[in-house]
């Protein structure tokens, strides 16, 4: 016996009148006529004495009324329960480490989510590499981070987001490689070049180019792209970065050029696999393994 059927025979039963029963329910009175019929089959016992205008219980039907109230009111009590201790356990706070990556909207579409369902819940957002994000997590300030790759995850539970991060160089429109359409390896030895100071994004740029890490020539490091779109502008340097980290912010006077072959890569959402979460850090994981979980099959641990 379904909760939906027995509701609609306690209705019928207040109403004393299938038309009036129909119109609380907002359901039609052939459907309501026909759901009545099946209860009684099932339970192979008529329920209402049928009058022309009026229905009246039986003695089984008094006794299914019964019934049926406390079972409805011990339902709704029951909801109310799971929704008043959701709204105890999960009036917290939440704090999140995120790179500049096309993965910021990825983000921000399940902490929207996440806040709407859960709006007694804060939450702070610390922007910066992965480099300075880990270090926060590792301290224990950061709940959980967005991280792109590549990048030492040994220690940490990972969920891949799916949008994949294109990287290439931002350079002035006045820079003779303004005039190509790609950056290629045999471009990187004669460029000068700001990057991040993490040793995998320098390998990763050099084994691509097929040249020792040590012989790239970077004239500086940062930490946030915004930083360094006045030096690019002006020609001090080109900028590794990836495009979704540019949004868009790319200045009049510079242009971005992917690399051929493509460089891309994923970006994770991390968390200390050996650290006691919070419910509310739970349940935010739970989100985005709802959401992405099914592509990354083991992955997340």
């Amino acid at each position: 016996m379904e909760l939906r059927v027995l509701r609609y025979f306690y209705t019928i039963a207040e109403q004393g009148n299938i038309s009036q029963a129909a119109a609380v329910l907002h359901i039609t009175q052939p459907t309501l006529s026909r759901q009545l019929k099946e209860l009684e089959d099932e339970l192979k016992t008529q329920l209402f004495i049928r009058n022309k205008r009026q229905l009246t219980l039986t003695d089984a039907g008094l006794f299914l009324k019964s019934r049926a109230e406390e079972i409805l009111q011990l339902t709704q009590q029951t909801t109310q329960e799971f929704e008043d201790r959701r709204s105890e356990l999960f009036s917290g706070h939440i704090s999140i480490g995120c790179v500049e990556a096309d993965n910021s909207d990825t983000l921000a579409m399940i902490l929207e989510d996440f806040v709407a369902d859960y709006p007694q819940v804060t939450f702070d957002i610390f922007s910066g590499n992965s480099e300075i994000i880990t270090d926060r997590l590792d301290k224990g300030l950061l709940d959980v981070a967005i991280l792109l790759e590549p990048v030492d995850t040994e220690k940490y539970a990972t969920l891949t987001l799916p949008r994949i991060e294109t990287w290439g160089l931002l350079v002035s429109k006045d820079s003779f490689f303004a005039q190509k359409s790609v950056i290629t390896p045999e471009d990187i030895p004669q460029i000068a070049l700001m990057a991040s100071s993490r040793q995998e994004i320098m390998e990763m740029l050099a084994n691509w180019a097929h040249v020792p890490a040590a012989s790239l020539n970077v004239i500086g490091t940062y930490n946030l792209a915004f930083n360094v779109l006045p030096l690019v502008d002006h020609e001090v340097g080109a900028a590794l970065v990836v495009k979704g980290a540019l949004l868009n912010r790319i200045p009049e006077g510079t242009v971005y050029l992917p690399f051929d072959p493509a460089i891309q890569t994923n970006c994770v959402l991390v968390w200390r696999k050996e650290r006691v979460i919070t419910p509310v850090t739970n349940e935010f994981i739970r989100y985005f393994k709802e959401a992405f979980g099914k592509q990354n099959n083991n992955s997340a641990k």
